[in-house]
């Protein structure tokens, strides 16, 4: 359920922020914003559902995530094909996320 939780919180961010990008940087109308804060709220509400005895514990493993998410909306939205240092960057991201995550809490 986590795994499921963080990926649609990050295509809901990534998909409201890019709504706001639109507007800004691609002259997109500026009803653009209603599906982007639409989106972003929905983001919030998503990862406030994920389990978890911390919220700054749970932001923290889902930047991981979020980056990865990212780089593939990169490469399957924007259609600009990732650079070893994305992926590099994006590997070394969601290990530190993997560790913050399945880390021996005491």
């Amino acid at each position: 359920m986590t795994y499921g939780l963080y990926a649609l919180a990050a295509l809901a961010e990534i998909a409201g922020c890019f709504a706001f990008w639109a507007w800004l940087r691609l002259a997109k109308p500026i009803w653009w914003l209603a599906p982007g804060l639409v989106s972003l709220a929905l983001f919030a509400w998503l990862l406030a559902l994920v389990p978890s005895d911390a919220a700054g514990r749970t932001f923290a493993a889902y930047g991981g995530v979020y980056i990865v998410a990212s780089i593939l909306w990169l490469w399957m939205i924007e259609g600009r094909l990732p650079d070893r240092w994305d992926l590099s960057g994006a590997a070394v991201c969601l290990a530190g996320a993997a560790v913050i995550l399945f880390g021996p809490r005491s």
